[in-house]
């Protein structure tokens, strides 16, 4: 299957996350952002999902729904959370069916680390996949990202 690239349709879902359950269509006429991620409790992900709490005034700047999307049970997103303050959403996709629908899933190391960002009209405005997932998209990233994109009306 291939990853549905800049300008397609962005598939829909619907997870169970930490902060109740989330559904794509439901933010039509709103920019989202997809943080695809390995695992929870794991040394690069938990320095990027602290990053973005510990930048909470440029984080909430964006103007976007972000969620946070890997394999772990809810129990694990909600434990996770807990322990290290986080603030963005995270989202329960446990066997991987959200992943591999946005090509950000391997058959032998499960979800990678992506972002991908749907915008307004529910079309993928960009992506970007990270070849290792030894790094990550830092806030400024994000809103670089987010400026580039032109705004689509509903």
């Amino acid at each position: 299957m291939a990853s549905p690239d800049v300008g397609d349709p962005a598939p829909d879902f619907e997870l169970d996350g930490t902060a109740g359950r989330f559904r794509l269509a439901d933010h039509r006429g709103e920019r989202v952002v997809l943080l695809f991620y390995p695992g929870d409790n794991t040394a690069v992900c938990t320095r990027q999902f602290c990053s973005y709490r510990d930048e909470a005034e440029g984080f909430e700047a964006l103007e976007a729904t972000v969620v946070g999307i890997s394999s772990q049970s809810l129990e694990s997103h909600q434990g996770w959370t807990r322990k290290h303050g986080l603030t963005v959403p995270l989202l329960a996709d446990p066997k991987g069916k959200v992943a591999k629908a946005y090509g950000a899933h391997r058959t032998l190391g499960g979800t990678t680390r992506a972002v991908v960002i749907v915008d307004e009209q529910g079309r993928i405005g960009h992506r970007h996949d990270h070849l290792l997932g030894l790094d990550f998209q830092t806030v400024d990233d994000l809103r670089e990202a987010l400026e580039e994109m032109p705004r689509a009306t509903v």
